[in-house]
Protein backbone atom coordinates (compact mmCIF):
# COMPACT_ATOMS: atom_id res chain seq x y z
CA UNK A 1 0.00 0.00 0.00
CA UNK A 2 1.28 3.44 -0.85
CA UNK A 3 0.57 6.52 1.17
CA UNK A 4 -1.36 9.07 -0.85
CA UNK A 5 0.34 12.35 -0.14
CA UNK A 6 -1.04 15.84 -0.07
CA UNK A 7 -1.50 17.14 -3.63
CA UNK A 8 0.79 20.13 -4.14
CA UNK A 9 1.31 21.79 -7.50
CA UNK A 10 4.93 21.85 -8.53
CA UNK A 11 6.50 24.81 -10.20
CA UNK A 12 6.06 23.17 -13.56
CA UNK A 13 2.38 22.21 -13.26
CA UNK A 14 1.03 25.73 -13.87
CA UNK A 15 2.73 25.61 -17.27
CA UNK A 16 0.53 22.65 -18.11
CA UNK A 17 -2.63 23.39 -16.19
CA UNK A 18 -2.62 27.17 -15.93
CA UNK A 19 -2.64 29.15 -12.72
CA UNK A 20 -5.09 27.25 -10.57
CA UNK A 21 -5.92 27.73 -6.93
CA UNK A 22 -6.86 24.53 -5.15
CA UNK A 23 -8.16 23.38 -1.81
CA UNK A 24 -5.60 21.49 0.21
CA UNK A 25 -6.96 18.82 2.51
CA UNK A 26 -5.03 16.79 5.03
CA UNK A 27 -2.81 14.02 3.76
CA UNK A 28 -4.58 10.69 3.83
CA UNK A 29 -3.56 7.07 3.40
CA UNK A 30 -5.88 5.34 0.94
CA UNK A 31 -5.94 1.71 -0.13
CA UNK A 32 -7.25 2.23 -3.66
CA UNK A 33 -7.93 -1.48 -4.12
CA UNK A 34 -10.26 -1.48 -1.13
CA UNK A 35 -11.88 1.75 -2.30
CA UNK A 36 -12.43 0.35 -5.80
CA UNK A 37 -14.00 -2.79 -4.34
CA UNK A 38 -16.28 -0.67 -2.18
CA UNK A 39 -17.42 1.48 -5.11
CA UNK A 40 -17.87 -1.35 -7.62
CA UNK A 41 -19.70 -3.55 -5.11
CA UNK A 42 -21.90 -0.56 -4.34
CA UNK A 43 -22.76 -0.45 -8.04
CA UNK A 44 -24.03 -4.02 -7.76
CA UNK A 45 -25.69 -3.67 -4.37
CA UNK A 46 -27.48 -0.38 -5.07
CA UNK A 47 -28.21 -0.46 -8.81
CA UNK A 48 -28.28 -4.01 -10.16
CA UNK A 49 -31.79 -5.26 -10.86
CA UNK A 50 -31.38 -8.91 -9.99
CA UNK A 51 -34.69 -9.89 -11.56
CA UNK A 52 -33.78 -8.47 -14.98
CA UNK A 53 -29.97 -8.42 -15.12
CA UNK A 54 -29.68 -4.75 -16.06
CA UNK A 55 -28.79 -1.76 -13.86
CA UNK A 56 -31.50 0.58 -12.60
CA UNK A 57 -31.31 4.24 -13.54
CA UNK A 58 -30.95 5.35 -9.89
CA UNK A 59 -30.16 3.81 -6.53
CA UNK A 60 -33.80 4.22 -5.47
CA UNK A 61 -35.29 3.03 -8.79
CA UNK A 62 -36.44 -0.37 -10.02
CA UNK A 63 -36.25 0.31 -13.77
CA UNK A 64 -33.57 1.18 -16.28
CA UNK A 65 -35.71 4.04 -17.64
CA UNK A 66 -34.62 3.36 -21.22
CA UNK A 67 -31.00 4.11 -20.29
CA UNK A 68 -29.33 1.82 -22.83
CA UNK A 69 -25.85 3.30 -23.10
CA UNK A 70 -25.05 3.49 -19.35
CA UNK A 71 -25.54 -0.28 -19.22
CA UNK A 72 -22.34 -0.70 -21.23
CA UNK A 73 -20.39 1.43 -18.78
CA UNK A 74 -21.78 -0.54 -15.85
CA UNK A 75 -20.48 -3.72 -17.48
CA UNK A 76 -17.16 -1.97 -18.13
CA UNK A 77 -16.81 -1.23 -14.41
CA UNK A 78 -17.54 -4.86 -13.55
CA UNK A 79 -14.88 -5.92 -16.06
CA UNK A 80 -12.46 -3.45 -14.45
CA UNK A 81 -13.13 -4.99 -11.05
CA UNK A 82 -12.91 -8.58 -12.29
CA UNK A 83 -9.66 -8.04 -14.23
CA UNK A 84 -8.14 -6.24 -11.24
CA UNK A 85 -9.25 -8.67 -8.56
CA UNK A 86 -10.00 -12.00 -10.22
CA UNK A 87 -13.06 -12.15 -7.95
CA UNK A 88 -15.81 -14.28 -9.49
CA UNK A 89 -18.37 -12.18 -7.63
CA UNK A 90 -18.07 -9.62 -10.40
CA UNK A 91 -17.96 -12.17 -13.22
CA UNK A 92 -21.09 -13.89 -11.92
CA UNK A 93 -23.24 -10.99 -13.16
CA UNK A 94 -21.89 -10.81 -16.72
CA UNK A 95 -24.16 -13.23 -18.54
CA UNK A 96 -27.30 -11.99 -16.79
CA UNK A 97 -26.35 -8.50 -18.00
CA UNK A 98 -26.03 -9.78 -21.56
CA UNK A 99 -29.49 -11.31 -21.55
CA UNK A 100 -31.18 -8.58 -19.52
CA UNK A 101 -29.98 -5.57 -21.51
CA UNK A 102 -30.72 -7.17 -24.87
CA UNK A 103 -34.20 -8.16 -23.72
CA UNK A 104 -34.95 -4.69 -22.36
CA UNK A 105 -33.81 -3.20 -25.68
CA UNK A 106 -36.46 -5.13 -27.62
CA UNK A 107 -34.43 -8.34 -27.91
CA UNK A 108 -31.84 -6.68 -30.15
CA UNK A 109 -28.67 -4.61 -29.89
CA UNK A 110 -29.55 -2.21 -32.69
CA UNK A 111 -30.21 1.32 -31.45
CA UNK A 112 -31.02 4.65 -33.04
CA UNK A 113 -27.88 6.17 -31.55
CA UNK A 114 -24.72 4.81 -33.11
CA UNK A 115 -22.53 5.80 -30.16
CA UNK A 116 -24.74 3.75 -27.82
CA UNK A 117 -24.01 0.64 -29.88
CA UNK A 118 -20.32 1.50 -29.85
CA UNK A 119 -20.29 1.44 -26.06
CA UNK A 120 -21.99 -1.96 -26.09
CA UNK A 121 -19.33 -3.17 -28.53
CA UNK A 122 -16.44 -1.87 -26.44
CA UNK A 123 -17.72 -3.32 -23.16
CA UNK A 124 -18.62 -6.64 -24.80
CA UNK A 125 -15.16 -6.99 -26.35
CA UNK A 126 -13.55 -6.41 -22.96
CA UNK A 127 -15.90 -8.90 -21.31
CA UNK A 128 -15.03 -11.50 -23.95
CA UNK A 129 -11.30 -10.92 -23.51
CA UNK A 130 -11.63 -11.20 -19.73
CA UNK A 131 -13.79 -14.32 -19.67
CA UNK A 132 -13.73 -16.07 -23.06
CA UNK A 133 -17.55 -16.09 -23.12
CA UNK A 134 -18.22 -16.19 -26.87
CA UNK A 135 -21.66 -14.56 -26.61
CA UNK A 136 -19.89 -11.29 -25.83
CA UNK A 137 -17.76 -11.53 -28.97
CA UNK A 138 -20.90 -12.29 -30.98
CA UNK A 139 -22.49 -9.15 -29.53
CA UNK A 140 -19.46 -7.05 -30.37
CA UNK A 141 -19.39 -8.33 -33.95
CA UNK A 142 -23.12 -7.77 -34.35
CA UNK A 143 -22.93 -4.08 -33.46
CA UNK A 144 -19.70 -3.53 -35.41
CA UNK A 145 -20.44 -5.42 -38.63
CA UNK A 146 -24.24 -5.53 -38.71
CA UNK A 147 -26.22 -7.57 -41.20
CA UNK A 148 -28.30 -5.03 -43.09
CA UNK A 149 -28.21 -1.64 -44.77
CA UNK A 150 -31.87 -0.95 -43.98
CA UNK A 151 -31.51 1.94 -41.55
CA UNK A 152 -35.29 2.36 -41.29
CA UNK A 153 -35.80 -1.10 -39.79
CA UNK A 154 -35.49 -0.67 -36.05
CA UNK A 155 -35.38 -4.44 -35.60
CA UNK A 156 -32.48 -4.89 -37.98
CA UNK A 157 -28.90 -5.51 -36.89
CA UNK A 158 -27.55 -2.21 -38.12
CA UNK A 159 -23.76 -2.16 -37.90
CA UNK A 160 -21.58 0.75 -36.83
CA UNK A 161 -19.48 0.59 -39.99
CA UNK A 162 -22.62 1.22 -42.05
CA UNK A 163 -22.99 4.61 -40.38
CA UNK A 164 -19.99 5.94 -42.32
CA UNK A 165 -21.11 8.04 -45.27
CA UNK A 166 -19.47 10.32 -47.83
CA UNK A 167 -21.35 13.40 -46.58
CA UNK A 168 -18.87 15.73 -44.89
CA UNK A 169 -16.10 13.78 -46.60
CA UNK A 170 -16.65 10.86 -44.29
CA UNK A 171 -17.24 10.27 -40.61
CA UNK A 172 -19.82 8.24 -38.73
CA UNK A 173 -23.16 9.90 -38.19
CA UNK A 174 -24.78 10.07 -34.79
CA UNK A 175 -28.25 8.63 -35.38
CA UNK A 176 -29.36 5.82 -37.65
CA UNK A 177 -32.83 7.13 -38.52
CA UNK A 178 -32.75 10.87 -37.80
CA UNK A 179 -30.16 13.63 -38.03
CA UNK A 180 -27.99 11.73 -40.46
CA UNK A 181 -26.41 15.05 -41.29
CA UNK A 182 -24.76 15.21 -37.85
CA UNK A 183 -21.28 13.68 -37.64
CA UNK A 184 -20.35 13.72 -33.96
CA UNK A 185 -17.25 13.25 -31.83
CA UNK A 186 -19.27 10.88 -29.64
CA UNK A 187 -19.90 8.53 -32.58
CA UNK A 188 -16.41 8.69 -34.11
CA UNK A 189 -14.06 8.53 -31.11
CA UNK A 190 -15.47 5.30 -29.60
CA UNK A 191 -15.73 3.73 -33.08
CA UNK A 192 -12.02 4.35 -33.68
CA UNK A 193 -11.19 2.82 -30.29
CA UNK A 194 -13.32 -0.23 -31.02
CA UNK A 195 -11.78 -0.74 -34.47
CA UNK A 196 -8.26 -0.40 -33.07
CA UNK A 197 -8.95 -2.87 -30.27
CA UNK A 198 -10.51 -5.37 -32.67
CA UNK A 199 -7.36 -5.17 -34.76
CA UNK A 200 -5.16 -5.73 -31.72
CA UNK A 201 -7.31 -8.70 -30.68
CA UNK A 202 -7.68 -10.46 -34.03
CA UNK A 203 -5.21 -8.87 -36.47
CA UNK A 204 -7.66 -8.08 -39.26
CA UNK A 205 -6.14 -5.26 -41.31
CA UNK A 206 -9.54 -3.92 -42.30
CA UNK A 207 -10.20 -3.02 -38.67
CA UNK A 208 -6.95 -1.05 -38.48
CA UNK A 209 -7.84 0.76 -41.68
CA UNK A 210 -11.20 1.67 -40.16
CA UNK A 211 -9.54 2.94 -36.98
CA UNK A 212 -7.12 5.15 -38.91
CA UNK A 213 -9.82 6.42 -41.28
CA UNK A 214 -12.27 7.34 -38.52
CA UNK A 215 -9.58 8.95 -36.40
CA UNK A 216 -8.22 10.98 -39.32
CA UNK A 217 -11.68 12.30 -40.08
CA UNK A 218 -12.33 13.35 -36.49
CA UNK A 219 -8.92 14.97 -36.22
CA UNK A 220 -9.44 16.95 -39.41
CA UNK A 221 -12.93 18.23 -38.64
CA UNK A 222 -13.45 18.21 -34.88
CA UNK A 223 -10.02 18.57 -33.26
CA UNK A 224 -8.18 21.84 -32.66
CA UNK A 225 -4.45 21.03 -32.77
CA UNK A 226 -3.64 24.46 -31.35
CA UNK A 227 -5.75 24.19 -28.20
CA UNK A 228 -6.42 20.46 -27.86
CA UNK A 229 -10.20 20.98 -27.82
CA UNK A 230 -12.46 18.35 -29.39
CA UNK A 231 -15.60 19.93 -30.85
CA UNK A 232 -18.96 18.21 -30.69
CA UNK A 233 -20.15 17.75 -34.27
CA UNK A 234 -20.15 18.74 -37.92
CA UNK A 235 -23.45 19.48 -39.68
CA UNK A 236 -22.89 18.10 -43.16
CA UNK A 237 -25.81 20.08 -44.59
CA UNK A 238 -24.51 23.46 -43.50
CA UNK A 239 -20.81 22.79 -42.95
CA UNK A 240 -21.12 24.36 -39.50
CA UNK A 241 -19.05 22.90 -36.66
CA UNK A 242 -20.74 22.89 -33.27
CA UNK A 243 -17.96 23.96 -30.89
CA UNK A 244 -19.44 22.65 -27.67
CA UNK A 245 -16.82 20.75 -25.70
CA UNK A 246 -17.40 17.84 -23.32
CA UNK A 247 -15.02 15.77 -21.24
CA UNK A 248 -16.16 12.50 -22.79
CA UNK A 249 -15.34 13.67 -26.30
CA UNK A 250 -11.91 14.69 -25.06
CA UNK A 251 -11.55 11.25 -23.53
CA UNK A 252 -12.58 9.17 -26.53
CA UNK A 253 -10.46 11.21 -28.94
CA UNK A 254 -7.35 10.78 -26.80
CA UNK A 255 -8.33 7.16 -26.20
CA UNK A 256 -8.35 6.49 -29.95
CA UNK A 257 -5.00 8.26 -30.29
CA UNK A 258 -3.51 6.09 -27.54
CA UNK A 259 -4.73 2.89 -29.21
CA UNK A 260 -3.29 3.91 -32.57
CA UNK A 261 -0.02 4.91 -30.93
CA UNK A 262 0.21 1.46 -29.34
CA UNK A 263 -0.31 -0.16 -32.75
CA UNK A 264 1.86 2.08 -34.94
CA UNK A 265 4.37 3.74 -32.62
CA UNK A 266 3.74 6.99 -34.51
CA UNK A 267 4.46 9.85 -32.13
CA UNK A 268 1.88 12.14 -33.74
CA UNK A 269 -0.87 10.06 -32.14
CA UNK A 270 0.67 10.39 -28.69
CA UNK A 271 1.13 14.12 -29.21
CA UNK A 272 -2.56 14.46 -30.08
CA UNK A 273 -3.55 12.55 -26.94
CA UNK A 274 -1.37 14.74 -24.74
CA UNK A 275 -2.77 17.89 -26.31
CA UNK A 276 -6.36 16.76 -25.72
CA UNK A 277 -5.57 15.77 -22.14
CA UNK A 278 -3.83 19.07 -21.41
CA UNK A 279 -6.82 21.03 -22.68
CA UNK A 280 -9.13 19.07 -20.40
CA UNK A 281 -7.02 19.53 -17.30
CA UNK A 282 -6.66 23.23 -17.97
CA UNK A 283 -10.09 24.22 -19.28
CA UNK A 284 -12.63 21.64 -18.10
CA UNK A 285 -12.16 21.84 -14.36
CA UNK A 286 -13.61 23.66 -11.40
CA UNK A 287 -10.68 26.03 -11.09
CA UNK A 288 -11.41 26.71 -7.42
CA UNK A 289 -10.76 23.10 -6.47
CA UNK A 290 -8.87 21.60 -9.44
CA UNK A 291 -11.53 18.94 -9.91
CA UNK A 292 -13.07 17.81 -13.16
CA UNK A 293 -16.14 19.97 -13.48
CA UNK A 294 -19.73 18.99 -12.87
CA UNK A 295 -21.54 18.16 -16.15
CA UNK A 296 -24.91 17.38 -14.65
CA UNK A 297 -26.77 14.15 -14.03
CA UNK A 298 -28.44 11.95 -16.64
CA UNK A 299 -26.19 11.53 -19.68
CA UNK A 300 -23.85 14.25 -18.42
CA UNK A 301 -23.16 12.30 -15.26
CA UNK A 302 -21.12 9.80 -17.28
CA UNK A 303 -18.99 12.25 -19.22
CA UNK A 304 -16.00 12.71 -16.93
CA UNK A 305 -15.89 9.04 -16.01
CA UNK A 306 -15.37 8.25 -19.69
CA UNK A 307 -12.58 10.82 -19.82
CA UNK A 308 -10.98 9.18 -16.77
CA UNK A 309 -11.09 5.71 -18.37
CA UNK A 310 -9.07 6.75 -21.40
CA UNK A 311 -6.92 9.28 -19.56
CA UNK A 312 -5.73 6.39 -17.38
CA UNK A 313 -4.71 4.50 -20.52
CA UNK A 314 -2.71 7.53 -21.61
CA UNK A 315 -0.90 7.50 -18.25
CA UNK A 316 0.16 3.91 -18.99
CA UNK A 317 1.57 4.77 -22.43
CA UNK A 318 5.23 3.82 -22.80
CA UNK A 319 6.12 6.96 -24.74
CA UNK A 320 4.91 9.37 -22.06
CA UNK A 321 7.67 11.28 -20.28
CA UNK A 322 7.95 10.80 -16.54
CA UNK A 323 7.33 14.51 -16.00
CA UNK A 324 4.01 14.46 -17.85
CA UNK A 325 2.99 11.13 -16.35
CA UNK A 326 3.63 12.38 -12.82
CA UNK A 327 1.58 15.51 -13.41
CA UNK A 328 -1.31 13.45 -14.75
CA UNK A 329 -1.12 11.00 -11.85
CA UNK A 330 -1.10 13.86 -9.33
CA UNK A 331 -4.23 15.32 -10.91
CA UNK A 332 -6.00 11.97 -10.87
CA UNK A 333 -5.00 11.22 -7.27
CA UNK A 334 -6.21 14.59 -6.09
CA UNK A 335 -9.59 14.05 -7.70
CA UNK A 336 -9.78 10.59 -6.14
CA UNK A 337 -8.71 11.81 -2.71
CA UNK A 338 -11.29 14.55 -2.76
CA UNK A 339 -14.08 12.24 -3.91
CA UNK A 340 -13.31 9.61 -1.28
CA UNK A 341 -12.69 11.90 1.69
CA UNK A 342 -15.28 14.59 0.96
CA UNK A 343 -17.66 13.59 -1.83
CA UNK A 344 -18.72 10.05 -0.97
CA UNK A 345 -21.95 9.21 0.83
CA UNK A 346 -21.05 6.49 3.30
CA UNK A 347 -21.60 3.72 4.30
CA UNK A 348 -23.46 3.01 1.02
CA UNK A 349 -20.56 4.42 -1.06
CA UNK A 350 -22.54 6.60 -3.45
CA UNK A 351 -21.16 9.35 -5.69
CA UNK A 352 -22.68 12.59 -6.99
CA UNK A 353 -22.05 14.66 -10.15
CA UNK A 354 -19.58 16.84 -8.26
CA UNK A 355 -16.74 15.08 -6.53
CA UNK A 356 -16.55 17.43 -3.55
CA UNK A 357 -20.21 17.02 -2.53
CA UNK A 358 -21.77 13.74 -1.32
CA UNK A 359 -25.16 12.86 -2.86
CA UNK A 360 -27.03 11.89 0.29
CA UNK A 361 -29.21 8.79 0.38
CA UNK A 362 -29.65 8.35 -3.40
CA UNK A 363 -27.88 9.04 -6.65
CA UNK A 364 -28.21 8.29 -10.36
CA UNK A 365 -26.51 5.44 -12.17
CA UNK A 366 -24.49 7.67 -14.50
CA UNK A 367 -22.95 9.88 -11.83
CA UNK A 368 -22.18 6.86 -9.67
CA UNK A 369 -20.48 5.16 -12.60
CA UNK A 370 -18.13 8.11 -13.11
CA UNK A 371 -16.99 7.82 -9.51
CA UNK A 372 -16.52 4.06 -9.93
CA UNK A 373 -14.39 4.64 -13.03
CA UNK A 374 -12.15 7.03 -11.11
CA UNK A 375 -11.68 4.58 -8.23
CA UNK A 376 -11.06 1.61 -10.53
CA UNK A 377 -8.57 3.70 -12.54
CA UNK A 378 -6.62 4.58 -9.42
CA UNK A 379 -6.62 0.97 -8.21
CA UNK A 380 -5.42 -0.18 -11.63
CA UNK A 381 -2.64 2.41 -11.71
CA UNK A 382 -1.60 1.47 -8.19
CA UNK A 383 -1.45 -2.20 -9.24
CA UNK A 384 0.64 -1.20 -12.28
CA UNK A 385 3.06 0.69 -10.02
CA UNK A 386 2.21 4.14 -11.42
CA UNK A 387 1.07 5.72 -8.13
Amino acid sequence: MKCIKLFILSALIPVLLGNISIDRHASVSINWTAVADSSSKSLINNFLNTSTGYFNQASDSSTWGGHYWPQAHALDVLVDAYVRSGDDFYKSHFEAWLTGVRTANGNKWANNYIDDMEWIGLASLRAYQATGITAFLTTCREVWDGTTVDMEDNNAAFGIKRAWTDAGEGGIFWESRRNRHSKNACSNGPAAILAARLYQAFGEKEDLEWAKRIYAWEKQYLFSPDSGAVYDNLNTRTGVINRRIYTYNQGTFLGAAVELYKITGEKSYLDDAIQAANYTLKSMIDTGHNLLKREGSGDGGLFKGIFIRYFAQLILSDGLSNDIRNRYVDFLKYNGETLWTEGTSKPKTLFSPYWKTPPGERTGLTEHLSGCMLMEALAMLQKQGKL
